[in-house]
């Protein structure tokens, strides 16, 4: 009887010792199967992962898929890379073939207007100046659209001080609120801060046509009182807030004037094709921040952009 316990009990303990070392080697096992699945990451996120250098004999079903998911990613980032490369050229080519004939077409509409015609064809010069003024205002917007949707147009956001930003935004436009008659201000709530303490991080080059083109809705659908840029800080971001005395937003229109192309019936009579504020709003979201709008019809709309303090 004694023999048989002791034979029972070596069996229980050899059975006991298989399953360490079948545990053991199951744990090598899912470890270098783990291993093997970290590099093809990295070969994948570095750029150099190739399915054709995977040996299928060693890896398991999982990592199998697992390599052939990742060559298939791998592929479709060539595929895009080379699409977006294509779309890169054709913008370009755009650009350039366009630039030369509609600045011909301006440049003679010019001469046209100034050589002795009747009135009504000195009428039809002026109208072929404004039309192609606004055929080349068309193609630009496109073409700036299009680099933004593609990600070819690359924003390059650093700690800037705000004051000079909102200075060349007024001197650009502040001519045309003089035109209107409106009151046209910079605002600081907090003096102390207007030279030196309020900094963000933004694209000057970029943030600087996102506002132009807020401000120059804001300037165009205002007829009389006032246009009024306020700048102040928050804890994570700085608030620009540009206010006018417009026609205000009707409330169901409000989520649709950021879109490509929109244009309310309201303002059919005032030039203007529909790209300013959605671009604005892409710039400023690829800078980490967002715009807000706060409108009443009649009484006039409130655009607050904030860019942040700190790199995103």
């Amino acid at each position: 009887m004694n023999d048989f316990s002791s034979i029972g009990i070596n069996i229980l303990i050899i059975s006991a010792l298989v399953l360490i070392i079948a545990s053991v080697i199951n744990i090598i096992h899912v470890r270098r199967t783990m291993k093997r699945m970290d590099d093809m990451l990295d070969q994948a996120i570095s750029g150099d992962f190739n399915a054709d250098t995977i040996n299928e004999s060693m890896l398991s079903a999982l990592e199998f898929k697992f390599a052939r998911y990742l060559g298939d990613v791998e592929l479709s980032v060539k595929n895009s890379a080379y699409e977006k490369e294509k779309i890169k050229t054709l913008i370009s080519d755009i650009s350039h073939q366009t630039k030369t004939p509609i600045s011909n077409i301006v440049l003679y509409s010019e001469l046209l207007q100034e050589q002795d015609l009747d009135e009504t064809s000195a009428n039809y010069a002026k109208a072929l100046t404004a039309q192609a003024g606004k055929l080349n205002f068309l193609i630009i917007s496109l073409i700036k659209m299009s680099r933004l949707e593609t990600g070819i147009l690359a924003l390059h956001p650093k700690s800037e001080p705000l004051l000079p930003l909102l200075e060349k935004a007024y001197i650009q436009l502040a001519p045309k609120a003089a035109s209107k008659g409106l009151k046209f201000d910079i605002v600081f709530p907090d003096k102390k801060k207007q030279n030196t303490e309020i900094r963000a991080f933004f694209d000057e080059k970029w943030t600087l046509e996102a506002l132009c083109n807020i401000i120059d809705n804001a300037i165009k659908y205002t007829e009389t009182g006032s246009v009024t840029i306020e700048a102040s800080i928050y804890e994570i971001f700085c608030h620009i807030k540009i206010t006018d005395t417009g026609i205000g937003i009707p409330e169901e229109e409000q989520a649709q004037i950021f879109s490509r192309f929109y244009r309310s019936t309201q303002v059919t009579d005032k030039e203007g094709i529909g790209i300013g504020l959605y671009l604005a709003r892409e710039i400023i979201a690829n800078e980490g921040g967002y715009i807000k709008l706060i409108s009443t019809p009649g009484q006039g709309s409130s655009f607050s952009v904030f860019l942040p303090l700190d790199k995103k």
